[in-house]
């Protein structure tokens, strides 16, 4: 039974040839192989038909959550009846043509599992003669359909046969010559095989067809086989999803010494997606478009009629855009190191974000690995930290960060577990350092400390790192029952609810022990505390109102004579206004400010 998985990337230009909208297409050609008769599959067959069918769902499902422009096709092969485009290619099913994944797909997918879904793929699909090249040949005729400009083709091969045509020799020839086609226009194929009865010999047939890995960062050809769902849906994901930098910079190590770098995002929050207007009519998406019209004839204003303006001094200051962008402007976008630093200066209040990690970029300036390579090691046998100023594009303010080395790290199958390069840790302005007072309680006594050091032995095997947002969750389990007519959402588990049970089976007496050491015998926790109440410094009365602090025609005359307006609060300058009887167009401090400007110079 084989399977094809296919996915690419798409550069699709909207609007006119400046404006180019970069958007992930994934091209999932799932293609089956029907050797025997579906009442005579063995139990390994059917283990694996429904974990690649259950595989198809979840891409279906999270293609649609994450990338609703992506294209998805499932073409079965080897199969008794024929339809693909043209019907040029004998015993080829195409089950889903190329387009974007919706909830009738998965329904779609759902009618093949189970016993009804094997009597009806039985019924539609069948079983016949087999060819990988026919079916490598429909691949290529289905990019050649797309109307777009790929940048990136994946075709990954989902097998639990290591010899698809039986020993002949001619169908084989042709596999690898579709398979050296495909590798020359760009196309990457690799394989997902699955368990089989007496193991999987990638070396007999797929060692030829599999692409190389593109970079130290790919997988490359993965010699185990998937024995379990989760282990397929890791492996795929991590084909699927291709590691793109958020940006690529210079990094400037002094005077001429320069290399390329990419900025990756190691972390980052999963939000709901943000809210689309319809048409109230066709239901069609609208785009937002502002214009701006003079106040007086009513004009359209283009951007060079518009001009910015900022007062200073009792004089407004009109300025250009170009000039405008020109203050905002610190620097080119770039990395420039400043120093090192040891790595016990680097404190864990110093973490106001989460780091970024940066790579060479060997193919934006030649040379870039091999310095990179010197100065991670360097660093890294130094104890040090590289001290850096960072902007990451125009017209943004620097940072001050510290590149932390990190060192390669293998698993036992030497798979690459941590990649080398160097983690970008910011660091806090002084400003953003406060000194805080210490809140002083009770001094926990030395019996307290050991009962609860204890109470942590005992939860140190409960993992907490790894816990998903129940209100996501929830939200898109309503989005999915809604779009395939389901009668309820499916529940979800809540990870971030204690595990209750599991927490009192462990600990057992541990926790009343440490009641009885801590808080007093008529101590409940859920009763509610006394409310307080507010007293004035004689007693029994209401506390008196502050009055509201007045400022003098002088005072303010001096403020705005030194242009020190600004350091009054808002409360002081509304108060201000009114005690003078300044009128004002807004409650905002600038505006406020220019009111009384504008009145006292008078």
């Amino acid at each position: 039974m084989d399977y094809i998985n296919q996915s690419l990337r798409s550069c699709l230009a909207i609007g006119s040839c400046r404006s180019i909208d970069v958007s992930d297409t994934l091209l999932e050609l799932s293609l089956k192989l029907w050797r025997t008769d579906w009442r005579r599959a063995c139990a390994v067959v059917k283990e694996n038909e429904v974990r690649l069918l259950k595989r198809k769902k979840c891409v279906y499902t999270s293609k649609i959550i994450s990338s609703d422009k992506d294209l998805v096709a499932l073409v079965f092969y080897g199969t008794e009846q024929s339809k693909n485009p043209r019907n040029s290619f004998k015993h080829v099913y195409v089950y889903h043509d190329l387009d974007s994944p919706g909830s009738q797909r998965v329904l779609d997918i759902d009618k093949l599992l189970g016993e009804k879904g094997a009597q009806f793929a039985e019924k539609t699909i069948g079983s016949g003669e087999t060819s990988l090249g026919e079916a490598l040949w429909c691949c290529s005729n289905l990019y050649s359909d797309i109307k777009l400009r790929l940048s990136h083709k994946r075709l990954m091969i989902f097998t639990c046969r290591d010899d698809p045509h039986g020993g002949d020799g001619a169908k084989d020839r042709q596999a690898r010559t579709k398979a050296a086609d495909l590798k020359e226009t760009g196309v990457v194929i690799d394989l997902m095989h699955l368990t089989k009865p007496g193991g999987f010999d990638v070396s007999l047939f797929f060692c030829d067809i599999v692409s190389p890995p593109e970079d130290e960062s790919e997988l490359g050809l993965q010699i185990e086989p998937c024995r379990k769902l989760e282990d397929l849906q890791k492996r795929v994901r991590a084909k699927e999803l291709k590691k793109r930098s958020q940006s690529r910079l210079t990094f400037s190590l002094g005077e001429g010494v320069n290399l390329a770098v990419g900025v990756y995002v190691l972390a980052r929050t999963a939000t709901k997606p943000s809210a689309v207007k319809l048409h109230r009519d066709t239901n069609e998406p609208v785009r937002t478009k502002t214009r701006y019209f003079h106040a007086h004839n009513g004009g359209i204003l283009l951007p060079n009629d518009m001009k910015r303006a900022q007062v200073y001094g009792k004089k407004q200051i009109v300025m250009e855009k170009d000039e405008v962008d020109e203050i905002k402007k610190f620097d080119d976008p770039g990395l420039v190191l400043m120093g090192f630093k040891p790595m016990d200066r680097l404190k864990l209040h110093h973490h106001i974000r989460p780091a970024l990690f940066i790579y060479p970029e060997e193919e934006q300036i030649s040379g870039s690995s091999c310095v990179f390579t010197a100065l991670l090691l360097k660093c890294s046998e130094k104890n040090v930290f590289a001290l850096c100023r960072y902007i990451p594009r125009r017209n943004t303010p620097p940072r001050f960060v510290a590149l932390v080395p990190q060192r390669e790290e293998l698993d036992q199958s030497q798979t690459q577990a941590t990649p080398p390069g160097f983690n970008v840790i910011f660091l806090p302005f002084a400003d953003d350092i406060r000194t805080l007072d210490a809140h002083v309680g009770p001094t926990a006594s030395d019996e307290q400390v050991d009962k609860m050091k204890e109470i942590v032995d005992k939860m140190k095997e409960i993992v907490s790192d790894a816990f998903e947002n129940p209100v996501l969750q929830q939200h898109y389990r309503n989005l999915e029952a809604l779009a395939l007519n389901m009668l309820e959402p499916e529940p979800i588990e809540d990870l971030t609810m204690p595990k209750v049970q599991m927490m009192d089976a462990r600990l057992g007496p541990l926790a009343q022990e440490f009641k009885d050491l801590v808080y007093p015998p008529d101590y409940n926790p859920e009763g509610k505390p006394a409310a307080k109440r507010k007293t004035a410094e004689s007693g029994g009365g209401a506390a008196e109102k502050k009055p509201k602090a007045e400022i003098s025609e002088e005072e303010l005359k001096n403020h705005v004579a030194n242009g020190t307006l600004g350091k009054l609060t808002v409360p002081v300058l509304k108060d201000a206004c009114k005690q003078f009887g300044i009128r004002t167009t807004g409650t905002k401090k600038q505006e406020l400010i220019d009111a009384l400007t504008m009145q006292l110079s008078k």
